[in-house]
């Protein structure tokens, strides 16, 4: 019972569209201040103050203060999972004509962040040519020896990660794709490291990412 009432709690939180662009806007994993999710959801401060205390007492952002500022993130990887999900599902409700899936915005589409790891066309290309190098394991929820030695060329070095309660590797239903890409521990890896070697590039507020001439050639080059 008690956990049908968190589900109920957590469904009428979202269900406000201030608190729900504020959480869209947390998506791309940064840390925002009261004023900056404000002008995100186009509320005041004060309604966006009272907005954020409910979703901090719920456990779904978290506030990490530095010097006289509050910034406020999503709570975990998990929950940026349920509302890509929960996206992906409002997308299509009580439409007559089949609807087009993902993000409106064609960069957005192309490349983004989903949290921590790549999404859209080429986060599923990235899975795709570890699947076909035999990198992943059938249920894609295993990273093989293979698939290793290949993030390795690509700079990272999984076994000198200490193993945490996150797993390593999962698989997301991608929102625009419909198809699964890397989500995880080895996915948010990849984003990072991607972003390391300039192969992409975040746009200012935004969870757009813009896939540079040189990571066209590398992933094209490392993952096919």
């Amino acid at each position: 019972m008690a956990s049908i009432t968190a589900l109920a709690e957590i469904g009428a939180l979202v269900g406000d569209p201030g608190r729900a662009n504020m959480l869209a806007a947390l998506m791309d994993g940064r840390a925002l201040t009261a004023r900056e999710l404000a002008g995100c959801a186009g509320i005041a401060p004060q309604t966006a103050s009272g907005h954020l205390a409910r979703l901090v007492a719920a456990g779904m952002i978290q506030v990490e203060r530095q010097g006289r500022h509050r910034y406020h993130r999503l709570a975990s990887a998990e929950m940026a999972a349920m509302l890509e999900t929960m996206m992906q599902v409002s997308a299509g409700a009580k439409l007559a004509t089949p609807p087009r899936t993902g993000p409106r915005d064609e960069a957005m589409r192309a490349a983004r962040s989903c949290y921590d790891h790549l999404a859209g066309p080429l986060a599923v290309a990235i899975t795709d040519g570890l699947v076909a190098r035999g990198g992943l394991a059938d249920d894609g929820g295993a990273i093989t020896p293979a698939g290793r030695a290949l993030l390795a060329d690509f700079g990272i070095d999984l076994d000198a990660r200490p193993s945490g309660a996150r797993p390593l590797c999962r698989l997301c239903l991608d929102w625009s794709e419909r198809r699964p890409h890397l989500a995880g521990t080895v996915g948010a890896l990849i984003l990072e490291r991607s972003l390391e070697l300039g192969w992409v590039q975040r746009r200012p507020a935004s969870r757009t990412l813009t896939v540079t001439a040189e990571g066209r050639q590398g992933f094209s080059r490392l993952f096919g």
